[in-house]
């Protein structure tokens, strides 16, 4: 993975290589290689994260077909 450091601001690469790090996912990985994952806790950590996609797509689903209202946006200010 690389980044362009622009201008000596080390700052913004570091957020930047942080970011893409994140959308890789290897955070979440390095985090699960850092100790041992029983087999059946693999199982029911999978199957978990399985029934949560499962309900985000019909969730967001009724919310296309206008059965269930959208969700409001929050605004952020800096």
């Amino acid at each position: 993975m690389q980044v362009l450091v622009r201008d000596n601001n080390v700052d913004q690469a570091l957020r930047v290589l942080k970011k893409k790090m994140q959308r890789e996912g290897l955070f979440r990985e390095m985090k699960a290689r850092s100790a041992f994952e029983k087999p059946s806790e693999k199982r029911a950590r999978e199957k978990a994260e399985a029934i949560r996609r499962q309900r985000k797509l019909a969730r967001k689903k009724l919310q296309r077909e206008g059965l269930l209202p959208a969700p409001k946006k929050v605004l952020r200010t800096r």
